[in-house]
């Protein structure tokens, strides 16, 4: 076990560097702080702001801590307003809306049409909107993300879904020579309002190729947003702000929680694409996650708490660009940053956070990072080995009391 969870923390893991660690700890704070306000989003769509503490760390743990700061609200859902949705469903309302609103949105991908969609995000659409605005297409991810493309260069807003996001390797080539450069490479002749959305990640003993992770894959490419949804409030919201979005977006959703319940507010709202999610907020260690590894992450908030430690958690969910006010005001704050993500170590989103992390900064930082990531291999097929390439909150939690030693 402890040779598994030395893997997983990886190589940013050398805490026991008692050089290093000495010198930040012992080191007075040089550098100006700022103070600023910060707004609390939480996931049933309300707001609340606060100011940012800068006040340098504190030396002992809160052993009075307990877990009703934004993570043990137990307030029943049926006294709140609005109306309870799954996930798949919030994904469906949001589009459905957008298609009211928008003659020029429409659908494409395999059986999106009468059939539903493989999760049912489309179900019902075909039947009002017609089989010209959900289009129902041959298997050829490289053939109908190319014609989608084309459709956006003309004046539609499509959608594009594949049936798994690791099908949509077939399209490499049209999501990043057309989709992502095809702005630039026409003098801006030529906008691409495409969305490119799907089930991803390692689910329920899919084996290795029905449990891609694309996030690693798209992130370099240059002119594409990526964004990724964790609860049905943000899954609506972001879908939302994706179509109306004069830029290519691929959005990623979970194949464990499409099954997602929550309460969203019955008015219409849109996310921003480039602001992370405050779902904690902390004073001993910012703990930056996003997607599936989001209940993860709180899962292990709840024993962090109860061992008397204070962890702020944030939900990344722009994964290009990075929400680096959000995540900056957070390092100033805890000095210690611990990176969780379901997307494979090497080149993963984790690696790019931690490098922007490190650029900008490096000087607030009393520890080196930590990224806690899947592991480099195939994701196996057999459900115990499944489980144990992917990150699980005991790793989190001993991550953590590492940082914080």
């Amino acid at each position: 076990m402890a040779s598994a969870f030395m893997q997983g923390v990886g190589a940013t893991t050398a805490l026991s560097s008692a050089n290093y660690k000495n010198s930040c700890f012992a080191s007075p704070r040089s550098l100006p702080e700022r103070r600023g306000s910060f707004f609390v989003i939480r996931s049933d769509g309300s707001l609340a702001s606060g100011l940012n503490p800068t006040n340098s760390r504190r030396g002992a743990l809160s052993t009075n801590a307990v877990a009703t700061k934004q993570d043990n609200v137990t307030a029943s859902t049926a006294s709140k307003p609005g109306h309870e949705l799954l996930l798949f469903e919030a994904l469906r309302e949001g589009l459905e809306e957008e298609m009211d609103r928008d003659p020029r949105v429409c659908v494409m991908g395999e059986d999106v049409g009468h059939y539903g969609g493989s999760y049912k995000v489309t179900k019902g659409l075909a039947t009002k909107y017609g089989d010209l605005r959900v289009l129902d297409t041959p298997i050829a991810e490289n053939s109908f993300t190319g014609m989608a493309i084309g459709a956006g260069m003309t004046g539609l807003r499509p959608i594009v879904e594949g049936m798994n996001m690791g099908f949509l390797l077939l399209a490499f080539n049209q999501i990043s020579n057309n989709c992502g450069m095809l702005h630039y490479t026409s003098g801006g002749q030529f906008k691409i309002p495409v969305v490119i959305r799907g089930p991803g990640g390692v689910g329920r003993q899919l084996g290795a190729e029905h449990s891609q992770r694309l996030e690693s894959y798209f992130q370099s490419i240059p002119g594409i947003q990526m964004v990724a949804c964790s609860t049905p409030y943000n899954a609506k919201g972001l879908m939302k702000a994706a179509i109306r979005s004069d830029n290519p977006v691929i959005l990623f959703e979970h194949v464990l929680l499409y099954n997602l319940k929550e309460r969203i507010p019955d008015e219409e709202y849109v996310l921003n694409l480039e602001e992370a999610e405050m779902i904690r907020p902390g004073e001993h260690v910012t703990i930056l996650t996003y997607s599936r590894m989001r209940y993860h992450v709180m899962q292990a908030a709840k024993t962090l708490v109860n061992k008397g430690y204070d962890p702020e958690v944030i939900d990344i969910r722009s994964l290009k660009p990075f929400d680096l006010y959000t995540i900056g005001n957070s390092v100033k704050k805890t000095h210690r940053v611990l990176i969780v993500e379901e997307c494979m170590r090497t080149g993963g989103i984790g690696a790019s956070l931690t490098a922007s992390i490190n650029e900008n900064f490096h000087d607030y930082l009393d520890a080196p990072i930590v990224c806690l990531s899947s592991q480099d291999v195939p994701t196996p097929y057999a459900g115990v080995l499944e489980e144990w390439t992917v990150v699980q909150p005991a790793q989190i939690v001993a991550a953590v009391e590492q940082l914080c030693q």
